[in-house]
């Protein structure tokens, strides 16, 4: 009875998502697309479409239509193209901060070309960090979601979902031997994705740290009523955090006053608005609470 139930939960999100999730192609590579609009913008990868401007998108009900790229953010790893013909229903997408470790997921998407292609498995893990290529520097997508839901080349920017068929995360790559990683779907990355509609771009704020969640000692846990901070992992040199003097090691307790316990909590304060503005940081370090001020300035290329 318990693979009858698990085996009617992935069919019936398979019925629900293949329809929807497209095959893209470019000149220069392809991937997967999932509908989430009823007038064709369609969510995928900002690493399947590159630097293409077009493309193709087919359908597992054999249509197909031209696309073009409507906007990319290679930090998040998101890109949303609109389809110049008719589409699929939208899929529904859900919130990925409900996901708990262990839980079923299902990765629809194009792998080596096979259309419609259905894994399924649980989540192994969250808040993870992705190393990223872009330009001539590597940048960490952070707060991704781990899986052991079998993907192969062709499924980035395919749909994992809950067991409700909800589209909680972008499958965006490999990262080994029966892992596989996801761009969440929840506050932030839903902030992204109407910038990238409206505007084809985001403007971020360039701190240069890297984090990683950590918990906070049991004294301070009480007292700030959480568990969890940041740890910084990494100060990039002549960053704002390195001349604010934030050092690897400390734990980032507020920014801007607002507690933070997870990569999304700080990504949220690091968008237009705050460029250029001071931004106070609390942080822990050798026993002892520290304030600094931060002034992130905008990203580009030669931030990162």
């Amino acid at each position: 009875m318990a693979l009858d139930a698990y085996s009617h939960i992935v069919s019936s999100v398979a019925a629900e998502l293949t329809p929807k999730v497209a095959a893209l192609r470019t000149r220069r590579g392809s991937g997967s697309a999932v509908v989430f609009t009823a007038d064709g913008f369609l969510l995928t990868n900002a690493h399947v479409v590159g630097e293409a401007t077009r493309g193709a998108a087919a359908f597992s009900d054999g249509t197909s239509a031209d696309f073009s790229v409507v906007g990319s953010d290679p930090l998040s790893d998101l890109a949303v193209v609109r389809a110049l013909g008719a589409t699929p229903p939208p899929a529904v997408l859900g919130d990925s901060d409900g996901l708990v470790v262990g839980q079923l997921v299902v990765a629809v998407g194009n792998p080596l070309g096979l259309a419609g292609s259905v894994t399924a498995g649980v989540v192994s893990a969250l808040g993870r960090s992705l190393p990223a290529r872009i330009g001539s520097a590597t940048r960490l997508i952070e707060d991704v979601i781990q899986t052991d839901a079998a993907l192969n080349p062709g499924n980035s920017g395919g749909a994992l979902a809950d067991a409700e068929g909800r589209v909680v995360g972008i499958n965006t790559a490999v990262a080994g031997v029966g892992l596989g990683l996801a761009v969440p779907i929840n506050t932030t990355t839903r902030s992204i994705i109407a910038t990238l509609m409206n505007e084809g771009r985001v403007r971020r704020a360039y701190l240069g740290l890297v984090t990683a969640p950590a918990p906070l000692p049991p004294a301070l846990q009480e007292r700030e009523g959480r568990r969890n901070a940041l740890r910084v992992v990494e100060v990039v040199p002549g960053s704002p955090a390195a001349k604010a003097g934030l050092r690897v090691n400390d734990l980032v307790l507020t920014a801007g006053g607002e507690p933070v316990g997870d990569a999304q909590g700080l990504q949220r304060l690091l968008f237009a608005e705050a460029i250029g503005r001071r931004l106070p940081i609390t942080v822990f370090r050798n026993g002892a609470l520290v304030d600094v001020i931060t002034e992130p300035v905008e990203l580009g290329l030669s931030s990162i």
